[in-house]
């Protein structure tokens, strides 16, 4: 066959148009693949496997094109076919795209059936990525505490520091898995077994560090270490002035992140460069509160010290952004815990927005703003999902997902999120804390507790997690175990949890005088750091007396607290806690209206929140002011409502239980109807 002839037969026979259909429709189909597998999540392979069956079926296509005719008797062969009557120009390149179509719709198929048949993603998973998984990876690392080498043994606060910066910058590098500081502190700066550390926090590599202070002088050992073997991957000294320390913080980071292979991008490197303040008596006082802040889990007063902290360094240096966004989160956090908006959260927020907008620590700040003061959790879950993406080492992130989810009620959420904040802080016992009353709040005592041994054995001394233990033991009637939890606990015991567990165990145990006295000693010897803390405990001390039995002084002291907590109320009227205690306050008075006017402000307030979690306590708040008010009838009905739902209780930190209706003397007065025994003893849980 001569070329002429041979050209002529390849386009008598369709070759060509099959050729040219093939590959249209073949660029199309990918297209399509490429956009279709990952919104179906079929894994990578499909893909692959799609691509490199179309291209293999391109020859096949060319040779059933040269080989067969599609005739109205069916597919023959070219030579018996007769080209005047049969051949068509359609037949061959028709059939060719039939077979592609339905070949390329079966490994779609595949796919979407073996992404749905796969293990189901948590609700958590768009944080965790491969980076994050509970495996140590060759590119995750722990910062270890700095040792402090300075003579003078208050510059501890400068180690912590330093440490924490370091272990902030390498946060924001999206190929790292970095362990989060409170997973970390509980270590010795150098400590002898490095394997099992690496092991108890899922990661491949430790750092070490040494800080010395002297005057303006400051040196600075690092050492990267591989935990496995123990090896020293990477060491350097760095002796600097003070004012030259935000350059050691970022060529440290760098430094590790190169020996650890890890790619920065472009956006990754100008974030590690960035100086945060030219003054360095700004950032020692930032540094002082960056310390502050880790003295205590879910406290006030570290709170407090660290605000004082942050407004000195804003004070020094009024265009330090991250000390502003910083004191906004404690504003935040203060309010979150008592309700307190007396500190400026929106003002600190406001003024690092107009300095770095765009900043991680800024929107993070936006964020727990949002969460926690405007309680809108949409928006701050978009914030908090934005910000993952800055700081994908940040476990803040997904713990607080995990707050909003359980404010929602999606309490399998509420786990998935913390278990994914854990991969990142395995060791931090204060997201153990929140889950555990995650549990607690669905009546799960024994899970609950089982999570606070765990942590426990992190912080073994820590007041907070001990209330939370005896909390869990007084609502079961097990009044002998929680006591073992707040033996040390007294009026001047710088916990709030603590001291409301210790009155709620004298108040079951009924010891009440005791209960009078230590509230007492509290008021007139403790220094509060905020004027609604102490108005909190002004209500708590009235409480004990009208339980005591003596009407008069609970009167006494209920008029003068009202009075405080009036206007408190009236400079933060969307504050539901200062209107639960200002109701059972106006109730021990006597003053019945106004007792049922707040208790009503309040349902309206938690109504208009939509929270799951806490908007339940409306209810138990009303269910106290009822059986103050003496209407049994309507305290029994809301208490029936509440022993059988999952919510977040104040009375006693967590929901009402029959064990906790048996033993209160709250309830003294609903004693004698039967529809109260009936809920007694009633043990579904």
């Amino acid at each position: 066959m001569n070329p002429g002839s041979f050209f002529s037969e390849l386009k008598r026979r369709n070759v060509y148009k099959v050729a040219i259909t093939y590959a249209v429709v073949a660029w199309l189909l990918v297209q399509v693949g490429s956009i279709l597998f990952p919104t179906f999540e079929a894994p990578t392979w499909v893909m692959q496997v799609f691509v490199t069956v179309i291209a293999a079926g391109f020859p096949i296509a060319l040779v059933m094109a040269w080989a067969f005719e599609l005739t109205p008797q069916g597919i023959k062969r070219t030579e018996a076919a007769n080209a005047a009557q049969e051949h068509s120009a359609r037949g061959g390149w028709i059939a060719v795209i039939v077979i592609m179509a339905a070949l390329s719709l079966a490994l779609f198929l595949l796919g979407l059936y073996t992404a749905n048949h796969a293990a189901p993603r948590s609700a958590s998973e768009d944080l965790r990525r491969d980076k994050q998984s509970e495996a140590a990876t060759l590119k995750s690392v722990a910062v270890l505490p700095f040792e402090n080498l300075s003579e003078d043994k208050s510059n501890a606060y400068f180690a912590t520091g330093i440490q924490d910066e370091i272990l902030t910058r390498l946060a924001k590098l999206n190929e790292l898995k970095v362990i989060s500081r409170t997973s970390t502190t509980q270590y010795q700066s150098k400590p002898g077994n490095p394997g099992e550390i690496a092991k108890q926090l899922g990661v491949a590599h430790l750092v070490e560090g040494s800080v010395q202070k002297v005057g303006e002088q400051v040196r600075v050992n690092v050492q990267l270490i591989n935990a496995q073997n123990d090896a020293h991957i990477w060491a350097d000294t760095y002796d600097r002035k003070l004012t030259d320390i935000f350059a050691v913080e970022t060529e440290i980071a760098e430094s590790i992140a190169k020996e650890l292979q890890a790619k920065l991008s472009n956006h990754e490197q100008e974030a590690l460069a960035l100086k945060p303040t030219s003054n360095p008596e700004a950032y020692d006082a930032y540094l002082h509160g960056l310390a502050a802040e880790t003295e205590s889990l879910m406290s006030v007063y570290p709170l407090q010290k660290a605000i004082s902290f942050y407004k000195r360094a804003v004070h020094l240096d009024p265009d330090f952004a991250i000390a502003w966004a910083r004191l906004s989160r404690m504003y935040s956090s203060l309010y979150s815990s008592f309700g307190d908006r007396l500190g400026d959260a929106i003002g600190a927020l406001e003024r690092a927005e107009r300095l770095q907008p765009n900043s991680p620590e800024t929107l993070l700040a936006l964020a727990i703003y949002q969460n926690d003061e405007l309680r809108d959790y949409k928006q701050a879950r978009e914030t908090f999902l934005r910000v993952a993406k800055l700081l994908p080492g940040n476990s803040e992130v997904p713990a607080s997902l995990a707050s909003i989810a359980r404010r929602e009620g999606q309490w399998s959420k509420v786990t998935d999120y913390s278990q994914q904040a854990l991969v990142l802080d395995p060791r931090n016992p204060e997201l153990l804390l929140r889950v555990a009353f995650n549990y607690g709040d669905q009546r799960q005592f024994e899970t609950a507790r089982s999570l606070l041994d765990r942590a426990l054995q992190i912080r073994p001394d820590d007041v907070e997690i001990k209330a939370a233990k005896a909390a869990m033991y007084q609502v079961q009637d097990k009044l002998t175990e929680a006591d073992k939890y707040l033996t040390e606990v007294n009026a001047l015991t710088p916990s709030y949890a603590a001291v409301g567990a210790k009155v709620t165990q004298l108040r079951l145990e009924r010891k009440n005088d005791e209960a009078v006295q230590l509230l007492k000693t509290r008021l007139a010897q403790f220094e509060f750091g905020s004027e609604v803390e102490e108005a909190v405990f002004g209500y708590y001390l009235a409480f004990a007396q009208h339980v005591a039995g003596d009407t008069a002084a609970a009167q006494a002291t209920a008029a003068q607290t009202r009075d405080r907590l009036m206007q408190l109320t009236r400079e933060q009227p969307d504050n539901d806690w200062l209107g639960v205690i200002l109701s059972q306050t106006y109730a021990i008075v006597g003053d019945k209206a106004a007792a049922w006017k707040e208790a009503e402000r309040v349902k309206t307030i938690m109504a208009s929140l939509s929270d799951v979690a806490i908007g339940p306590f409306a209810d138990e708040n009303m269910a106290v002011v009822a059986t103050l008010l003496g209407e049994h009838s309507r305290a029994i009905e809301l208490l029936s409502h509440l022993a059988h739902i999952s919510y977040s209780g104040w009375l006693y930190g967590n929901p009402v239980t029959p064990a906790a209706l048996r033993l209160d003397p709250i309830w003294d007065p609903l004693r004698s109807d039967p529809a109260f025994q009936k809920l007694c003893q009633d043990n579904a849980q």
